[in-house]
């Protein structure tokens, strides 16, 4: 992440010394796995000036809210990860506080019991914020008829789930996303490598957690993150396709997270 962390680090230091009012807000997306947490956090120390991170996955809506849009939308909902299973009304009005130079709560979900955890104060204002997610600054498709796995194939046969997900995407968090100022993507090599970097971080979370004595027995094994992948992989395989054209860095990675030439 070295390489990839100095590229980032220089292309900001632009970036923040264009003139603005407020924070320069930075959006970061990346597959799962890629790496967001450990650069972001590596930028924030490295830069030099105020900043704080918000993840896309701290804005997960609580379970027994995703339990209702699998009720009355589709039972794929129940799953986090997807568009339509964020608080995005809580995104934009939590970035637009900052913008503000406000001191907000910063969410933090806890995804070792699947609902939001204890917030973190942040003390306004700040000179940087991170946004980042895996699929932060992604635009909806066109045609989402065609299953691209089993899990739409079997699972979502009359394209109900991804044709909901797909007009979130045009909607809410098309304006969510317009609060970014700049764009990076984290780009994998492709699809095809993300279950293996997701079952990774899945391990690091176990022995994180088994170290502290906490409970275990919610994260998922090898079969139940090749399924869960899938939720994901329409929208990962879109975003490599067409976010490189219009984001403002793309950070290319090898299958071991090392930057490409």
């Amino acid at each position: 992440m070295t390489a990839s962390l100095d590229v980032l680090t220089a292309a900001v230091r632009g970036w923040l010394d264009e003139p603005r009012q407020g924070p320069l807000v930075l959006g970061l997306c990346g597959a799962q796995g890629s790496g967001k947490s450990t650069l972001t956090a590596g930028l924030a120390e490295r830069i030099g000036v105020r900043t704080a991170i918000l993840s896309l996955d701290d804005l997960y809506l609580r379970g027994a809210a995703r339990a209702e849009l699998a009720r009355t939308i589709h039972p794929l909902l129940r799953t986090r990860g997807v568009p339509l299973t964020h608080d995005v009304a809580r995104g934009i009005a939590l970035i637009d506080a900052i913008r503000r130079g406000e001191s907000v709560t910063l969410p933090r979900f806890d995804k070792a019991v699947d609902e939001p955890g204890a917030g973190e104060a942040l003390t306004g204002p700040i000179d940087l914020l991170i946004f980042e997610g895996w699929c932060v600054g992604a635009r909806p498709q066109g045609d989402v008829s065609a299953p691209v796995n089993a899990l739409e194939r079997d699972e979502d046969a009359d394209a109900r789930w991804r044709s909901a997900v797909n007009a979130a995407l045009a909607r809410d968090y098309a304006a969510l996303f317009a609060h970014i100022d700049r764009l990076i993507l984290l780009a994998a090599p492709g699809f095809d490598v993300v279950a293996r970097w997701r079952g990774e971080q899945e391990a690091a979370l176990r022995d994180q957690l088994a170290a502290t004595g906490k409970d275990v027995s919610g994260l998922m094994d090898e079969a139940a993150i090749a399924r869960f992948v899938q939720h994901y992989e329409r929208l990962t395989r879109w975003i490599l396709a067409e976010m490189p054209m219009r984001a403002d860095l793309v950070l290319r990675l090898d299958e071991e997270r090392r930057l490409l030439p």
